[in-house]
């Protein structure tokens, strides 16, 4: 049977750029195996602004997982068994509209799913549960993301739809047009499995991110080069790390929103009937809610 492990209520998901938060003290690195499997990297546990926070490097060490290999299952219920109830999320974005300039943040209140096949979710193996997602980013969160980020003095947007494209490679044009037609504002990779599977997990998830540069729609895209892209990774992650580290001292210690108690109606299947090695596996996630032996 897993349990959870010790109270770190505050998870950070690094992205492109950001494979360390600098300001943590009194580190440890926790290196944790899930049912399903390994997490991109060591937890990297310590103190940031009078919390305790655990950090995790979503690509790996050195950068080694694309997108489509991430194992988000074993990462976000790594965060789970570590006692995480708020989850921040930093992450490298293309712009699909002109007011999203480099370097500016984007703090977005939709999704779009444009990945195939990649599981995010913890349930099947003979449990059902269908949790509400149509607002798939913790308001609360979401709102002390920018309030902080605005007063970094960084440009900071609130709301937007993230479309979550599978990759590796980039939009065609014709593609980078469709999506600016339909109206959505930044592009990327990772997010969405993430967000699903923080809400299965009662856990308040949100994203900062931040513009690297304008997808292939923009006139001026001939003149991006890597170093520039790089540089402005580079700049992206210095201003994610200071807004992550405001934004962890302002967290309220109590949770009201519904991110808490978003398995309370979702779970389908008659308890009795849960196989007993799934009730065990995912104690951390039903244990609330459902007898575990």
């Amino acid at each position: 049977m897993q349990t959870v492990l010790g109270n770190i209520q505050v998870g950070v998901i690094g992205g492109s750029g950001l494979y360390d938060m600098d300001g943590l003290t009194d580190r440890e690195s926790i290196q944790l195996d899930t049912p399903f499997g390994e997490p991109s990297s060591p937890f990297i546990v310590g103190m940031l602004n009078g919390r305790r926070v655990a950090f995790l490097a979503r690509h790996g060490d050195g950068h080694r997982l694309m997108p489509s290999e991430l194992n988000f299952r074993a990462n976000i219920f790594g965060f789970k068994t570590l006692g995480v109830e708020w989850i921040l999320s930093a992450s490298a974005v293309g712009s699909l509209q002109e007011q999203y300039e480099p370097l500016d943040v984007v703090i977005p209140d939709q999704f779009f799913d444009r990945t195939r096949g990649r599981i995010s979710t913890f349930f099947g193996d003979g449990l059902v549960a269908h949790v509400g997602f149509a607002k798939p980013f913790c308001p609360v969160l979401s709102e002390i993301a920018f309030k902080v980020g605005s007063s970094t003095g960084a440009k900071v947007h609130r709301g937007g739809t993230y479309l979550c494209m599978e990759g590796p490679q980039f939009s065609t044009l014709a593609e980078s047009n469709l999506y600016r037609s339909w109206g959505f504002d930044i592009i990327g990779m990772t997010n969405l499995q993430e967000a699903k599977l923080a809400r299965e997990a009662e856990m308040c998830y949100t994203t900062l991110a931040l513009v690297t540069d304008y997808d292939c729609w923009h006139e001026g895209h001939e003149d991006v080069t890597v170093e520039m892209i790089i540089n402005n990774l580079t700049k992206n992650a210095l201003t994610a790390q200071e807004i992550v580290s405001k934004a962890v001292g302002q967290l309220p210690t109590r949770r009201d929103c519904e991110c808490a108690a978003a398995l309370g109606s979702a779970i389908i299947t008659r308890p009795d009937m849960i196989p007993l090695s799934v009730r065990r596996d995912l104690a951390p996630i039903i244990g609330k809610y459902v007898q575990v032996d």
